[in-house]
């Protein structure tokens, strides 16, 4: 169910960020049967085509290694951009291949820390990992940078506060701390495993 949930709003967020064209209701168009889209499922992708928008067509038909390949030559053909880092890292996510993925977003949120999808998929990933503190604030940096619009980044959000809920703590063991003197107005901050 936690999968599902976050394949969701990783999918949501994917197709919320392809550019809009002819034939997408929610801002994606549909993978037709014209020329370029069939060249690309084959992996013949036409140099008449942008790499980009052709990975995100492929993403949002479920085609993901190609959608991989389609960002990689988007990548040659413009640079590494913060848009190209982070569906590489989308479709790396959607493969299964959860630390290339938290890798590559990481990359993508030092070019621009305010990258709504770069976030949410970083935190999607660090979830899949159990990392459940640091998955929460980048939902939350999602979220605010997103102004609270998308429903998946919410649900994400409100997942991630639950579980960081369930153990009581962000990450790890739980720890007592105590403060120790150590000479004349000196004190150490001790941590010790309960």
């Amino acid at each position: 169910m936690l999968h599902r949930t976050l394949a969701l709003a990783l999918l949501g967020l994917a197709s919320a960020c392809a550019p809009s064209s002819p034939g997408g209701g929610d801002g994606v168009a549909a993978l037709g049967s014209g020329p370029d889209q069939i060249a690309a499922r084959r992996g013949d992708i036409s140099e008449a085509v942008d790499g980009l928008v052709v990975g995100h067509r492929l993403m949002a038909a479920g085609e993901f290694e190609l959608a991989l390949r389609a960002y990689y030559r988007a990548s040659a053909e413009r640079g590494v951009t913060v848009d190209i880092l982070s569906a590489i890292g989308s479709a790396n996510l959607r493969l299964g291949r959860v630390q290339q993925a938290e890798q590559v977003l990481r990359r993508a949120l030092e070019q621009d820390e305010t990258f709504v999808p770069a976030h949410n998929n970083l935190g999607v990933a660090l979830a899949e990992q159990g990392k459940w503190g640091e998955a929460g604030l980048h939902f939350r940096n999602a979220f605010a940078f997103d102004s609270g619009r998308s429903s998946e980044i919410r649900e994400n959000l409100r997942l991630a506060i639950e579980k960081t809920k369930e153990t009581g703590y962000l990450e790890g063991e739980a720890h007592q701390l105590s403060l120790v003197r150590r000479g004349q107005g000196r004190f150490l901050l001790l941590e010790t495993p309960l």
